[in-house]
């Protein structure tokens, strides 16, 4: 049995942020029900589409396990479809943009009185205040979050990551919001509202810069590299390139063909408890016990010069051949893997990580699995749902409708052409 076996999604999403939330819960079990616009459906089926007339990678990667249902909500009877899937149904999860759900008549209150376990999940900008009502895409996000101001390095532009934490990362945390709700039903009986802003979201995984932002008013930080290159702050937490940030400070450094292999770098740490290891392997034995060397404290100043100096030695060996001979010796780095390299990973395949998947337009394709491994509940990662595959087999399964009162709702113009396609 999966972990969420027998919860009913009723899934109001798109692009992004809503569908990575929907897509984790359909992994864990979840019957997730895709509410897709006849003839059109999410927008991301079309966007950066690499083979004519088929649905993009970015969808099938965002909507795996799921079922789709073609229902248009403007028709009266699409909106007595909806109302019964609100019956039925345990959790509305929606990331439109604001105002619309309520002009759909899908208010809290109405919801509420409806099925009063119904639980209303909602991916929004910002949280209460002047920007409650403002759009916010995966970039903005990172922006009004604090992360791009962050990102980069000192002298150039605030950068953006490639990571989406505004989008997925505002997803993953609805999710936590979704299952910490459901559990909370199982003792007061009833559902509730679950709110996750892409700001806050993004904010607190930036929390170790609010961390710095404190520490910086009493003074500089001396793990990052200006400290050392005598450059004083001012009154904000600093871009710092690639120094980690922590207590144990660490910098991507070139590897043997980084001339041509944009790729060839390893992020290495100098890590307090094999400092010594680190001054053997890069041939700085007298650093052991040198006074500007010697402590955590006093290599701060000189943290420039001790990279340069083992950046002299990485760059003697492939990233590969330094990650195993740092490995050996418990000294903490990990190589700059490429996408290329990730893809053709066997290990990561083999632990699920990367999933071959097939599609009965797309083909084979590589996307990611699920990164959450529970011991009692495995998962299998299906393909992405043609638009309304699944409309006719909702209707009748989880709404009960009669072929005849399937075939009315269908001649009402409430639901797109039925497509009775066999899973790949």
């Amino acid at each position: 049995m999966k972990a969420l076996e027998g919860v009913k999604i009723l899934d109001f999403t798109h692009v992004q942020s809503g569908p990575t939330c929907t897509q984790l819960l359909a992994w864990f079990g979840a019957d997730v029900i895709k509410v897709e616009r006849p003839g059109a459906g999410d927008a991301t089926r079309e966007q950066l589409q690499d083979i004519p007339d088929v649905d993009s990678l970015y969808f099938t990667m965002l909507n795996h396990n799921k079922r789709s249902i073609t229902l248009d909500t403007k028709n009266p009877k699409g909106i007595e479809v909806l109302w019964r899937l609100v019956a039925e149904c345990d959790v509305l999860v929606e990331n439109f943009a604001p105002g619309a759900l309520t002009r759909m008549g899908l208010t809290w209150e109405a919801i509420h009185a409806a099925n009063p376990r119904m639980i209303l999940a909602s991916v929004k900008g910002f949280g209460p205040g002047a920007y409650a009502d403002c759009k916010v895409y995966e970039n903005v996000a990172q922006c009004v979050g604090g992360a791009a101001s962050t990102t980069g390095f000192r002298t150039g532009t605030p950068m953006v990551t490639g990571a989406q934490i505004g989008d997925s990362g505002t997803g993953l945390h609805l999710a936590l919001g979704i299952v910490t709700a459901l559990y909370q039903r199982t003792h007061s009986g009833l559902g509730q509202r679950v709110d996750c802003a892409m700001q806050d979201s993004v904010l607190n995984l930036c929390r170790v810069k609010l961390r710095d932002q404190q520490r910086l008013e009493r003074g500089p930080l001396q793990e990052y590299s200006q400290f050392g290159e005598g450059i004083a702050f001012g009154d904000a937490v600093p871009r710092a390139g690639n120094d980690s940030g922590g207590g144990q400070p660490g910098r991507i450094l070139k590897c043997k063909g980084w001339e041509t292999d944009p790729n060839a770098y390893i992020y290495f740490i100098t890590q307090g408890p094999v400092w010594e290891k680190i001054c053997d392997v890069i041939g700085e034995p007298t650093w052991k016990t040198h006074p500007d060397y010697a402590t955590a404290k006093a290599r701060l100043p000189h943290l420039n010069e001790i990279f340069t100096r083992i950046e002299a030695w990485t760059m003697s060996k492939t990233k590969f051949e330094a990650m195993d001979i740092l490995n050996g010796l418990h000294i903490p780095c990990g190589p700059i893997l490429s996408m290329k390299e990730i893809a053709e990973d066997q290990a990561l395949r083999k632990a699920g990580t990367v999933v071959e998947v097939d599609h009965p337009t797309r083909g084979k394709y590589l996307t990611v699995g699920n990164p959450i491994k529970l011991s009692a509940s495995a998962t299998d990662v299906t393909r992405s749902p043609l638009l309304g595959e699944h409309t006719d087999e909702i209707l009748r399964d989880v709404l009960g409708y009669s072929e005849t009162e399937r075939l009315n709702i269908s001649e009402s113009g409430a639901i797109g052409a039925i497509r009775k396609i066999a899973a790949a």
